[in-house]
């Protein structure tokens, strides 16, 4: 029976997809810790440590296709550990005495560490997939959407007109920039560990060095400069970054539900045919997308802290913290790949209600471009005399339920300076959107070369 949103049936789509699904699960983690043993094995056998012959049919062994998962469990939920029932099982396969050399001289946290940057890196190639799939759909609404006004909010209400190109462009800055930490923490992320019991290489005699940096070219890692078994800061890191990605996608997320609001109606997630949005009232059409991934984001901020908690390493080692990683690092990467999956689905197709916007530029009755009429008449009579006059007017016309423009002109002085066709023209919200277009174009030059959109 399914015990959690990772293996529900269910509801696992709303946490992850079945590829992450894939890298993260327990076939798979054995068979990272596998590859471990198998690389260290032929490294080995090459430089003359052990016999070549050993190392082949260890190798050649270390394949979960051969293994009794469920048997190693069993085992490893017996005697506590959780590696040696995985090499034993391995040893038992091999021929003559061939086994006795497995695992001849790692430790357990050698092996469990460089598997899980094994995962991780397999996560990451996707996750820069993903990445550059929203920053493309993010192009295109910002092409298509350069010029569509609508209403930029402050503090929940109303404030002045904006293009929603140029919203988008937020959006897709941001993703820019994630898409660069990403690439950036890659150096530093993606080494392999092979120290020892407390990181000192001492079991691996005269060619450790030389062991060392075979193993991790067979497995396509970095080697360490020092032992960082406890020294946790990249797995840190790592979750940091995906508690960034998942910050920005949940903002957008819900930024798109109150958009969708029936008040508002601006936005609205793709709506597939036969999507139920209630099991009572047949005309909904809720942004469930959405809402999964604002949901989803906060158990990967959770885990951010968590990771950090972490970092507190007694010693040279540390099984206590070690294993709060063991939760936190797989459950953050798993959740933050279904976000991804989500966002991408919606960013695609998501649906524009221009008609909207503009319907609600006017939703105010003029009053959205008190600003722009203030310079305009602070032209004419000062600043200061033309913030004290539209302030007059402003309020003048809230209170008693009249447009901007009445208020306006019931003013003597503000209808002294200006005539009709003024205010007129100044209480255009479509003309008032400042460089807002511009900036699209700017933003989307330097997103385009910086190449990651490729």
């Amino acid at each position: 029976m399914a015990s959690g949103v990772f293996d529900d049936i269910l509801i696992q789509h709303l946490w992850s997809t079945e590829e992450f699904r894939n890298i993260f699960n327990d076939h798979n983690r054995l068979q990272k810790w596998y590859d471990f043993e198998a690389a260290f094995a032929l490294e080995q056998g090459e430089l003359g440590i052990i016999p070549k012959e050993a190392a082949a049919d260890i190798a050649a062994n270390c394949k979960i296709s051969k293994i009794d998962v469920n048997a190693v469990a069993a085992e490893i939920r017996r005697i506590k550990h959780p590696l040696v029932p995985a090499v034993k099982a391995v040893q038992q396969l091999c021929k003559g005495d061939h086994g006795e050399y497995i695992h001849f001289g790692p430790t357990t946290q050698d092996v469990l560490d460089t598997a899980v940057m094994l995962q991780i890196k397999d996560a990451h190639a996707l996750y820069l997939r993903d990445i550059k799939a929203i920053g493309n759909a993010l192009v295109k609404l910002c092409e298509q959407h350069r010029d569509t006004p609508m209403v930029g909010r402050s503090h929940g209400v109303q404030a002045l007109p904006i293009t929603f190109g140029h919203k988008a462009a937020v959006w897709l800055s941001e993703m820019g920039r994630h898409y660069e930490r990403m690439r950036q923490l890659e150096p530093r992320m993606f080494v392999g560990g092979m120290v020892g019991a407390v990181g000192t290489q001492a079991s691996f005699g005269p060619k450790a060095k030389a062991l060392e940096q075979g193993v991790m070219k067979r497995l396509g890692l970095g080697v360490a400069d020092i032992n960082w078994q406890p020294a946790r800061d990249r797995f840190a890191e790592y979750v940091n970054v995906l508690g960034l990605i998942s910050a920005t996608l949940a903002k957008i997320a819900n930024e798109i539900i109150i958009l969708e609001h029936t008040e508002i109606g601006e936005l609205y997630e793709p709506f597939s045919a036969g999507k139920v949005g209630s099991s009572t009232m047949p005309h909904k059409r809720n942004p469930s997308s959405c809402e999964a991934v604002v949901g989803a984001s906060r158990a990967v901020r959770y885990n951010v802290a968590y990771m950090l908690e972490s970092m507190l390493i007694e010693h040279e080692r540390d099984g206590s913290a070690w294993r709060g990683e063991w939760k936190a690092l797989p459950e953050s990467c798993l959740i933050t790949g279904g976000m991804l999956s989500i966002m991408k689905y919606v960013l695609s197709d998501l649906h524009v209600d221009v008609a909207g916007m503009r319907r609600n530029l006017d939703s105010l009755g003029g009053f959205l471009l008190s600003e722009r009429v203030m310079f305009a008449l602070s032209e004419k009579v000062g600043k200061q005399t033309a913030h004290d006059l539209v302030y007059e007017a402003s309020m003048h016309g809230i209170e008693n339920g009249i447009s901007f423009e009445d208020a306006l002109l019931q003013n003597p002085q503000v209808k002294k300076a200006m005539t009709l066709a003024e205010v007129k023209a100044v209480l255009d919200p479509t003309t008032y959107v400042g460089r807002a277009p511009e900036i699209v174009d700017e933003v989307l030059q330097q997103q385009r070369a910086a190449g990651w959109l490729n």
